[in-house]
């Protein structure tokens, strides 16, 4: 994308632009000579990840642009109208809100602490509310006013809420405020979008979470500045309520080229979506390496209320009086589709339930077909009925193995 020059003397608040995205945008429109207030909370240098306030505002100014550092927590009310005001007081008004400051978990609703919510809700939703509403009286007096929020489409299909919902609450708050936003301001002429990445987007913080290996399947931040860059150079009144992909807004700009914006461009045709598009699911589960971007959907991919999902469900069930009361260690080598060996450690400690053959000698082994195994569990067919009728192989304690019945009793009404 080729600078114009259209942003020349803009004055543009960006949230969370130390690194990364935020800070991409940032230098695109630098080097248009626009002013950049750089609002993000790493004044000190970060541990794990590289950049501060300073060290991108000196950025922006070798690029051509103006930069006005400001230490800014999304959350802090105070924090957010001191910066708006000193913006004004340095540069004389604002013209541009990019509202990309984002906190993610991408855990399962009983795995997400309050605090984690809270967090996400606090800095996506209601950060995105907060500095909006603080920029709002002065981009009324703008005659170039936009609001960029980096924030999906609103997308409704169950799959984006059952494995993170409280990260999809957070992220589609920012994109809700597009939505009213847009109506409400449309009559003072503000523009007020939404822009979100096709695939995976590489940068310092994604490299923290999902290791260097991340850029193979990855596009540079510079999609997304150079198509942000396309959308706040419109007219606003020409382009208001939208939810934008990054390479459909590049497209429509005349610029078709992709590969330019691949980490690794032999991989072109191999990235990683991202989240929140019309995208099956096993498509992204391609790129669910351990610890990944789309890590969680790994588990949902696991054959579900089967084999796997079993034992992962009796494991998060497993209690001392359980174990207790139960006192024995099996062995369960299951047959057919799903075969796999497994085991579950009802005898030490708090007890254990894993893959592969027990590090504990087994009390007894029970063998049978996976089309079975979780009839028996959840309460359809009885141990009794399927030992008899030779759908279940006991070898070893029988009178221990005859101890699941009581466990599979207790399990079925949570399986």
């Amino acid at each position: 994308m080729i600078n114009t020059g259209k942003l020349a003397g803009r004055t543009i608040f960006i949230t969370g632009a130390s690194r990364g995205i935020g800070k991409a945008i940032a230098l695109k429109a630098a080097q248009d000579g626009a002013n950049i207030v750089v609002a993000a909370k790493t004044a000190e240098p970060h541990p794990k990840l590289p950049g501060t306030i300073y060290t991108a505002a000196a950025e922006i100014e070798a690029a051509g642009g103006k930069a006005l550092p400001c230490v800014v927590d999304v959350r802090d009310e105070n924090a957010v109208r001191t910066a708006v005001k000193n913006a004004v007081e340095k540069f004389g008004g604002i013209d541009i809100l990019v509202n990309n400051a984002s906190a993610i978990s991408l855990t399962p609703t009983e795995q997400t602490d309050m605090k984690r919510y809270d967090l996400m809700h606090n800095i996506n939703t209601r950060g995105t509310f907060l500095v909006s509403k603080e920029c709002i009286p002065y981009l009324k007096k703008s005659n170039h006013a936009h609001i960029l929020n980096i924030s999906p489409p609103l997308n409704l299909n169950p799959h984006w809420f059952s494995n993170h919902v409280a990260y999809t609450m957070a992220k589609y708050g920012m994109s809700m405020c597009v939505l009213g936003m847009a109506q409400e301001f449309k009559k003072d002429n503000i523009a007020v979008n939404a822009l979100w990445p096709r695939t995976a987007i590489y940068t310092a913080a994604m490299e923290m979470l999902t290791g260097k290996e991340s850029d193979q399947f990855s596009r540079k931040p510079e999609i997304m500045s150079d198509a942000a860059y396309a959308v706040l150079c419109k007219e606003p009144k020409n382009c208001t309520g939208n939810f934008l992909i990054d390479d459909e807004v590049l497209q429509a700009a005349g610029i078709t080229d992709m590969k330019q914006y691949a980490c690794v461009p032999e991989n072109v045709d191999k990235l990683m979506p991202d989240f929140f598009l019309d995208v099956a699911p096993e498509k992204l589960v391609e790129f669910a390496a351990e610890g990944s971007h789309a890590a969680s959907l790994k588990k949902a991919a696991a054959p579900a209320g089967k084999i796997e999902g079993l034992f992962q469900k009796i494991e998060s069930l497993l209690s001392d009086e359980i174990v207790k009361k139960t006192g024995a260690v099996f062995e369960f080598n299951v047959k057919g589709e799903e075969a796999g060996l497994w085991f579950a450690d009802l005898k030490n400690g708090t007890g254990k339930v894993g893959k592969g053959k027990s590090p504990v000698t087994a009390d007894a082994t029970l063998t049978m077909d996976s089309k079975h195994f979780f009839d028996m569990f959840s309460g359809k067919l009885k141990p009794a009925s399927a030992f008899m009728t030779g759908k279940l192989k006991i070898s070893g304690d029988l009178q221990k193995a005859m101890k699941l019945e009581k466990l599979m009793g207790g399990l079925k009404s949570k399986l």
